[in-house]
């Protein structure tokens, strides 16, 4: 008898019917795999062998394949915080069901935890079985989700390089034109989702931001605002077995005439206004303020290109798993 599961993990963990027929499957051997739990049955035509709260899966079984903040996250952006699945469904789709149960129906009006995406056919031809593909898939995330989540899907895409820069400047040109501005404040060179936020928070203030200063012959800073506060933002994956090194660094930093800041990733995470008031403190003991630096509060609302921008309010999503989701880097 043919290994349905096998057959379904060599697929990518998902695979249609007609798929597994090809290779040899009869429907008895799909039905015995599906009671002896080898495989779950997604929907109707659809065989996996993810656990249930995959996402993919999920996808699948509501009718559609993972889109915006769903599939970047699937490929390891940068993410911060619980998201709902965005499923991308045909523009003509029917029968769509709960993403935790095949056998009922989900209310498009209330879809709870689940945001639809009715797409057409340019959207259709692009991805795989139970993705969009990655254009598709940024477009959704700044079309929907807040101004710094966007620039951190970006900033990721760009640093490790699963997208070109021919690819940015097409997707960038895919955008409403009130939405294009966004390239400005995008940077290949950043490395960590901390510091990608610390960033776009800092210049959104009104503040100068560089990213990645030389610092001596080798290092590098993170960020250097007003050429006066040098941030390094610790995560404790990247920094834990590099206490020496970084406090050597930081001297090197002070030596070279610039104030040293090491806030933690939680702390840009969870206490960002006490970090922004340390490094409002920091510039101030140098002279420097808003006034004075000639900065300007650049809001996206008000940024050249982005005038249309408004935060997404989130809404609440009873149904979506209540564990945590650490950041993603």
């Amino acid at each position: 008898m043919p290994n349905i599961a096998d057959f379904v993990h060599d697929l990518g963990g998902m695979a249609q019917k007609r798929q597994l027929v090809r290779r040899g499957a009869r429907d008895r051997d799909l039905t015995l795999a599906v009671r002896d739990g080898s495989v779950v049955r997604a929907r109707n035509g659809w065989y996996s062998t993810l656990p249930e709260e995959a996402p993919a899966l999920r996808a699948v079984r509501v009718g559609g394949r993972l889109t915006g903040m769903s599939a970047l996250i699937e490929l390891g952006a940068w993410a911060l915080g619980d998201f709902p699945l965005h499923v991308s469904v045909h523009d003509n789709a029917a029968r769509l069901r709960n993403q935790w149960n095949r056998h009922s129906r989900i209310n498009v009006d209330d879809p709870r935890g689940v945001v639809l995406h009715w797409d057409d056919r340019s959207v259709r031809d692009f991805g795989t079985s139970t993705s969009v593909g990655l254009l598709d898939a940024l477009e959704r995330a700044i079309l929907d989700e807040p101004f710094e989540t966007a620039v951190a899907v970006l900033d990721w895409a760009l640093h490790t390089g699963v997208l070109d820069r021919f690819d940015f400047e097409t997707l960038i040109l895919r955008l409403p034109i009130e939405r294009r501005g966004i390239a400005d404040w995008v940077d290949a060179t950043c490395e960590s989702l901390p510091e990608s936020l610390s960033r776009t928070r800092l210049r959104l203030a009104g503040w100068r931001v560089e990213s990645q200063v030389r610092l001596g012959e080798v290092q590098r800073i993170d960020l250097v605002v007003e050429d006066v506060a040098a941030i390094e933002v610790d995560g404790d994956e990247h920094h834990r077995e590099r206490f020496e090194q970084d406090r050597s660094k930081d001297i090197d930093i002070t030596i070279d005439n610039l104030h040293a800041l090491r806030p933690s990733a939680r702390a840009v995470f969870y206490d960002w206004d006490r970090v922004a008031r340390a490094i409002s403190a920091a510039l101030a003991a140098r002279g420097v303020t808003l006034e004075n630096s000639g900065g300007r509060r650049s809001h996206p609302r008000n940024a050249r290109g982005i005038s249309g921008w408004q935060r997404r309010r989130r809404r609440k999503i009873p149904e979506f798993p209540k564990r945590r989701r650490e950041w993603r880097e």
